[in-house]
């Protein structure tokens, strides 16, 4: 495994507050390696600004929702779909709808309904028109935010790993190569660069996942889906749009256009990128030397339980006052006399004359069974004595 931990602890430890606070310097960043075409070390680079902005899934989620609509090509039905029969309503009294129907005889359509979006063969309910609303705007604000957000992303060795991408093999994330990536022509070079930096595997399980789409797609242009690879940001085209294009997998994109849609496929972050130097360079340069147009985190720490029950917060908060109770439950006037008889007196004394009346009937009943109880033994007591008799005469005969 590549010594991704190192690089993301710093990453986390270096928040966005501290970036700000000596732009001059850049004495909080880390240092990223540079890799030679050969794969061995040639040098170091500051981490751009960018990379410690805040990370937001969901402002990703939002932006890349509304920029994926915004190629759509506009379809709908026929103006005259389901309309083009000749019919027309028998009105009332046939003990039939109103519905339009189809006239002539001798076939199954004579009779049948027509023009209704509940009919055989009629026209559908609010029909789709080709001057719906496609796209979407955006607010330049939050696009810039997912953008960046985006890009911090891509320097998080666990986010790049859990969208699906093979870095084993990869020295560092994010991966910069020097310039001289950027004057590749040929393909097999191309393999070759990324062969040496470890970065092929990623390439092969994009390759190897290609198939044939299941559905209709297959007859509309899009027959083949594939895997995304690595992405390679560049700043100037000296030949690496030819060289690197035909591996499955892989795109491009100069990092003065930089694409959410690139950036974080289907709106997830984390997208394996490798960087030309002068474009790792460059985007500080885009986003601003002191850091203006990168957006801040609202806390450095979101750790809540940590801060407050840390010694720092803990020492000048008030302590806990001994002695104190908590206030009783409030008591249900419906279920307690008490609580009822502040409300309402005559309801309290009502409650408890039935109370009383229910003792008494249940005392009454209670000895009311008592007494035919008695009865029963008595009778039974009597009966027995009766036939005791009845023997002992029987037996003196």
């Amino acid at each position: 495994m590549p010594s991704h931990a190192p690089f993301y602890i710093e990453h986390l430890l270096y928040a966005p507050s501290q970036q700000s606070s000596k732009p001059e310097t850049m004495a909080a960043r880390p240092l990223v390696s540079v890799f030679s075409l050969s794969g061995d070390k040639s040098g170091d680079v500051s981490l751009p600004a960018v990379m410690t902005a805040p990370l937001r899934p969901d402002i990703v989620q939002f932006v890349h929702t509304n920029m994926n609509k915004n190629h759509r090509q506009a379809y709908a039905v026929n103006i005259r779909a389901g309309k083009q029969v000749v019919a027309s309503s028998w009105g009332t009294g046939r003990a039939v709808a109103r519905i339009p129907r189809v006239g002539g005889g001798g076939t199954s359509r004579s009779g049948q309904g027509a023009f209704g979006n509940m009919c055989r063969g009629g026209r559908m309910f609010d029909p789709t028109k080709t001057w719906r609303k496609w796209n979407k705007k955006i607010n330049i604000s939050q696009k810039r935010y997912a953008v960046a957000s985006a890009l911090a992303a891509t320097a998080v060795p666990a986010l790049v790993m859990s969208r699906g991408h093979v870095v084993d093999n990869v020295p560092e994330i994010p991966l910069v190569v020097e310039n001289a990536v950027e004057s590749a022509k040929k393909t097999s070079a191309a393999k070759d660069i990324l062969s040496a930096i470890g970065a092929l595997d990623d390439v092969e399980k994009a390759g190897e996942s290609k198939q044939i789409r299941a559905g209709k797609g297959k007859m509309r242009n899009r027959r083949y889906t594939l895997r995304r690879g690595p992405l390679v940001i560049y700043k100037s085209n000296d030949g690496v749009e030819q060289a690197f294009r035909n591996l499955p997998g892989v795109e491009l994109c100069c990092v003065d256009r930089l694409n959410l849609l690139q950036l974080a496929p289907g709106g997830h972050m984390g997208r394996f990128c490798i960087w030309s130097q002068a474009a790792l360079e460059e985007l500080d340069i885009i986003y601003g030397e002191n850091g203006k147009r990168i957006p801040q985190a609202a806390m450095t720490n979101a750790d809540l339980a940590r801060i407050i029950n840390s010694d720092e917060v803990q020492s000048v908060v008030n302590p806990a006052k001994p002695g104190q109770k908590d206030n009783a439950p409030k008591q249900n006037a419906i279920r307690n006399v008490e609580a009822l008889e502040k409300l309402d007196p005559f309801a309290a004394e009502k409650r408890r004359a039935q109370a009383r009346n229910d003792e008494a009937r249940a005392s009454k009943k209670a000895e009311t069974l008592a007494k035919k109880r008695d009865s029963r033994t008595a009778k039974k007591a009597f009966k027995e004595q009766g036939k005791s008799f009845y023997a002992k005469v029987n037996e003196k005969r």
